[in-house]
């Protein structure tokens, strides 16, 4: 896909799964589970407490990659460096997502045609995301910023998109779409590691469900 088609994919579908912190055999459930309820965007993190992880996530994202082409985007997360974002793309990931605002790791992520969006917190930082080429920046920790700080930042930034992330669920993702967030990534609250442990994939689904409707509503 383009660049181009990646964004208006993320545009209409506005829900970003998180899955962190699982092994493959269960991301892939996760992911089965995610796409039963609507999901369209998947985010697999790297682990900044285990460098040497990173291949087995390339792996990761390659094997969804590969399972969902031109069903679900995936994409990968809490990217520090240039090197996960090159695996990342050699694994056929459509897009980096990451805590901070790295200079190097957006462009290269645009030079190697996928979607950048890094994690910001101030003006100055979510404006200087978009001049380094972000397409979205991820407004980080959502939930305890609020919505009326998101109101504060968009008034003189309306002209780059913003995603909420951070302890965003089914009860508060509606708010966030109506101060004109461009859509949200969701970790623990629909990727839920006691729901995976426990193999209870329907709730996860069902989750799935609310946000998907309540983004394709907004």
């Amino acid at each position: 896909m383009t660049v181009e088609e990646i964004k208006e994919q993320i545009d209409k579908e506005k829900v970003i799964a998180i899955v962190r912190g699982v092994s493959t055999e269960k991301c892939m459930k996760v992911a089965e589970a995610l796409y039963e309820g609507g999901i369209r965007l998947m985010e697999v993190p790297f682990n900044p407490k285990d460098p040497a992880s990173d291949e087995v996530i390339a792996d990761c994202i390659a094997k969804l990659a590969e399972k969902y082409a031109g069903k679900m985007l995936i994409g990968s997360g809490t990217v520090l460096n240039v090197k996960q974002v090159e695996l990342t793309a050699k694994a056929g990931g459509s897009y980096t997502i990451a805590p901070n605002t790295n200079a190097d790791v957006i462009r290269r992520t645009v030079e190697l045609g996928m979607v950048a969006m890094p994690g910001a917190m101030t003006p100055t930082e979510v404006e200087y995301a978009h001049e380094c080429g972000a397409a979205y920046v991820k407004l980080f920790p959502a939930a305890d910023l609020g919505v009326n700080y998101v109101k504060a930042i968009r008034a003189p930034l309306s002209h780059i998109k913003l995603l909420a992330v951070g302890g965003v669920n089914e009860k508060n993702f509606a708010d966030f779409l109506k101060v004109g967030m461009s859509g949200a990534g969701v970790g623990g609250n629909l990727a839920n590691k006691a729901w995976i442990e426990a193999g209870e994939f329907d709730k996860i689904t069902e989750v799935a469900r609310q946000l998907v409707e309540i983004a394709h509503n907004a």
